[in-house]
């Protein structure tokens, strides 16, 4: 595990040993991110300003899935073009600190819940404003983490790494399709026994 206080920023996070956990340092007060491996793999992701912090398996049986999403709703919650997630077990998120300073919106006209009679709820920090996670009515034991989130980058491109692409028909033509990552025209919700 690794857990210190993280006082000096990586560099280049591409040149960066992504077998060791690389933490680039955000603020003073959001610089004690974790990750264990093994058995029982788990990270941690904090909001910009450090209220919030959350713990989330990133292996096992409450690790669920990663993909990249281009849906309507991930570019505008995400202000940008897709959205890199990965689903969990809501059972398996764990508070570390902060979960009286987490606020939520949710709303049931979402493309994920177009007329369906599902909300979707966003939990954010109430200080910075940072999206923590998303869970669906439609999938209440489910929460949707932004890869981004994670605090330890070397799991971006490793367990975190997306296998799917959804809503691929949204997305932007100058961004090609990933290479070796399934592509779905909508999404794979229904057709497939975990996420």
């Amino acid at each position: 595990m690794s857990s210190e206080k993280h006082i000096e920023p990586v560099p280049s996070v591409v040149e960066a040993d992504k077998s060791k956990p690389i933490f680039p340092l955000f603020t003073e007060n959001a610089n004690d991110g974790f990750s264990r491996r093994g058995e029982d793999e788990e990270a941690s992701a904090t909001c910009l300003c450090g209220k919030v912090q959350i713990s989330v398996p990133t292996k096992g049986p409450g690790f669920k899935g990663t993909f990249v999403c281009h849906c309507t709703d991930c570019r505008k919650i995400s202000s940008s073009m897709f959205a890199t997630n990965f689903t969990v077990a809501l059972s398996h998120l764990k508070y570390v600190r902060g979960k009286d300073g987490v606020k939520s919106y949710g709303q049931s006209e979402t493309i994920g819940s177009p007329r369906n009679g599902h909300t979707m709820t966003e939990y954010w920090c109430d200080h910075c404003g940072r999206l923590m996670y998303r869970v669906s009515s439609g999938m209440p034991d489910v929460a949707f983490v932004r890869v981004g989130a994670i605090d330890d980058f070397s799991l971006h491109e490793s367990v975190l790494k997306p296998d799917i692409e959804l809503f691929t028909k949204d997305r932007v033509g100058w961004l090609p399709p990933l290479e070796g990552v399934k592509q779905h025209a909508t999404t794979w919700l229904g057709r497939r026994s975990s996420l």
